[in-house]
């Protein structure tokens, strides 16, 4: 995985937050679009490594293993104790899937995520949300509805669902299938905006969704 860190202090007394581009994206896109100025404006004791999945990594569903390996593990090796995901459309899915499979992270930070192709979020919608769904047995256990199936029971212990903060457009395409998570979040760490699935929105929800995080800790 191509990296760009920001990184200043010793890690032992710092958060690190690893973040995942939206499909198309590049760790370049978070400097670019302001994501590191906006901590750095507050002096947060936060440092930042913008991790650049690319399409592959999730077609062939290895994103989790290369994140762990890559990033996760040496970074909690070079004794960070406090580190959280957070991830941008796509990457807010690799962000779960990653937490589905890993304790390794204390939380996460999702900006329109992405949870999951139509025809099985569609399920989740027919059952009346994520606490009814029942997946079908006879689906493929394909990587989509494992995160699902974890999402739906992380959504019960309180202790998880307080390290999940969410921002989303209102006109995002993707907000009717992000309600089923933010739905389903004590709403002071949901931040919803006018905007639609593009960086301008993401810019600005991510200035108010900083400040919910790092202010609820």
């Amino acid at each position: 995985m191509e990296t760009i860190a920001d990184c200043a202090g010793d890690p032992r007394e710092r958060t690190l937050l690893v973040l995942l581009p939206p499909a198309f994206g590049t760790p370049g896109d978070f400097i670019e679009h302001g994501f590191v100025t906006t901590i750095r404006e507050r002096k947060l004791p936060v440092d930042v490594i913008a991790a650049g999945a690319i399409a592959d990594h999730y077609l062939d569903q290895s994103v989790v293993a290369r994140l762990h390996a890559e990033v996760i593990a040496p970074a909690r090796a070079r004794g960070y104790g406090r580190l959280w995901l957070g991830g941008i459309s796509i990457g807010g899915f690799g962000s779960l899937l990653y937490r589905a499979r890993h304790d390794a992270v204390d939380g996460l930070l999702l900006l329109a995520p992405y949870l999951g192709s139509r025809p099985v979020l569609n399920e989740v919608v027919r059952a009346g949300g994520l606490a009814r769904w029942q997946p079908d047995a006879d689906a493929p256990r394909d990587h989509e509805r494992e995160l699902l199936t974890w999402l739906q029971g992380a959504l019960t212990d309180s202790d998880v669902r307080a390290r999940i903060f969410v921002g989303y457009g209102i006109d995002d395409r993707f907000a009717p299938s992000i309600e089923l998570l933010a739905n389903a979040l004590p709403q002071e760490q949901v931040v919803r905006a006018a905007g639609g699935h593009d960086w301008g929105t993401w810019a600005g929800l991510w200035r108010e969704v900083i400040g919910r995080w790092w202010y609820s800790k």
